[in-house]
């Protein structure tokens, strides 16, 4: 183990000493760090126009809304219901963006149902409640007391309106907060094949000018490549840290001095936002802090950086390890560079199949085959990630350990395949890398 931890510490002082370590340790989180400033600066939900379709088989609402006119939305009227498969599929509904229902309990249970067919703005589902609550409040005043309507807006309760995917109505598609889950799982494998690139390119050099000879006096294969392997991790960790601490600092600067109004609601326009009365409500003014950016909020408020950053680390160290041997393991094989060619892009294949298994488990999170991938020891880092951010049903926190047990056992099953292959291989020089050769290799103690 001694002269593994001096390989490994020769690795890491080789790879932190590097231009192009430093290069990419304050390039690469300063890229990030851009994309994010660009999706603040002009990730403000835009103004939109609407026209919506008001279904009231009751005729409860009198084909009326608003007094006046609002130059963002247009409304019509249908007597009858009207099926949520015939709004979104039929042709004559399609010069509507959404469709509101007006069901017959809604003056006592306080909930309706819009269905768009591309999702609104924050402030487009503020004034389609607001124009609509405010016409709800008129014919309750008429029709059950004998208040005036500014004493009964003083003690009335908000009107529930959930806005519904007319394609999804069971809203089974993730929302953004799965994205973040994927930037960590996609983060993994970036520095899993950069790294595992660094491995593999060492490997070959070390072998192709024969310094492995020497150093296999000294040591034993398998204490070499354990050694390569931690080395290159401890610096990929290193790098992490530093891209961790950058775009902290980051974020923190761009909250507190670049982008402050937009977490601040006291800041917001809150006239904008009041259509046809002269008194500023309290139910305008939140929904005046409900104008935000989606970014900002995605960034600021809904992500859990603590808890994704701890379990990203466990499940970068597990890939890093299982992928890392297979680098090491065709690295010694290789009979020359360009011959080790050809089993780099099956590696390269499958890191970009775990990608897209984290892009199918962001989409159908319950599937059976998304629990497959869950534990799949090739998938599992950029699926938990994902799964971790939509978040585990209750009492089912145990499946995130479940899936790092799994991916340590994968992890040390390869390290055992790839220190055979390693020490069978990483004398071997001039041939063609063979399947026959590695399972010969395999066999042989």
């Amino acid at each position: 183990m001694r002269n593994s931890l001096l390989i490994a510490l020769r690795e890491w002082k080789e790879r932190i000493g590097s231009r192009s370590f430093v290069a990419l340790s304050l390039a690469g989180p300063l890229v990030v760090l851009g994309c994010i400033y660009l999706l603040f600066a002009f990730g403000s939900q835009p103004k939109q126009h609407w026209k919506v379709l008001i279904a009231d088989p009751t005729g409860l609402m009198a084909n009326k809304i608003m007094p006046g006119e609002d130059q963002a939305v247009d409304y019509a009227f249908a007597d009858g219901y009207i099926e949520i498969d015939e709004f979104a599929n039929a042709k004559k509904y399609q010069g509507f963006d959404a469709l509101l229902e007006v069901n017959e309990k809604v003056l006592s249970n306080k909930v309706s149902h819009v269905f768009y067919r591309n999702e609104p703005s924050v402030r487009m589902q503020t004034k389609v409640q607001y124009h609509y609550e405010r016409r709800l409040e008129e014919i309750l005043v008429g029709e059950f007391t004998d208040l005036s309507l500014q004493d009964f807006r003083k003690i009335k309760q908000p009107i529930t309106v959930k806005f519904t995917n007319a394609y999804d109505p069971e809203d089974k598609a993730s929302d953004m907060t799965g994205w973040v889950g994927f930037f960590y799982g996609a983060l993994i494998f970036a520095f899993i094949f950069l790294f595992g690139m660094t491995i593999l390119r060492s490997v070959s050099r070390e072998k192709s000018n024969r310094i492995v000879e020497v150093l296999l006096a000294s040591v034993s294969p398998n204490q070499l490549m354990v050694g390569k392997i931690i080395g290159v991790g401890l610096a990929a960790f290193a790098q992490f840290v530093i891209w961790m601490v950058v775009i902290a600092v980051g974020l923190y600067f761009m909250r507190e001095n670049l982008f402050p109004d937009l977490l601040d609601a006291s800041k917001m326009n809150v006239q904008e936002l009041v259509l046809s009365s002269a008194e500023q409500s309290y139910q305008e003014a939140h929904f005046a802090a409900r104008e935000y950016n989606q970014f900002v909020d995605l960034i600021y408020s809904q992500v859990q950086f603590f808890n994704m950053t701890g379990f990203f680390l466990l499940f970068f160290a597990g890939g890093y390890l299982f992928y890392g041997a297979l680098f090491a393991a065709v690295g010694a094989t290789m009979g020359s560079e360009s011959d080790g060619q050809q089993f780099v892009l099956p590696l390269i294949f499958l890191l970009i199949f775990a990608l897209y298994s984290g892009y199918y488990v962001l989409n159908y999170p319950e599937t059976t085959l998304a629990t497959f991938f869950h534990y799949l020891p090739f998938t599992s880092p950029v699926v938990v990630m994902v799964k971790l951010s939509i978040g585990y049903e209750p009492g089912h926190a145990y499946e995130i350990y479940l899936a790092f047990f799994v991916l340590l056992i994968g992890a040390f099953i390869m390290m055992a395949i790839a220190s055979r292959l390693y020490k069978n291989g990483i004398l071997q020089f001039g041939h063609r890398v063979r399947l026959k050769h590695l399972f010969k290799w395999l066999k042989r103690s």
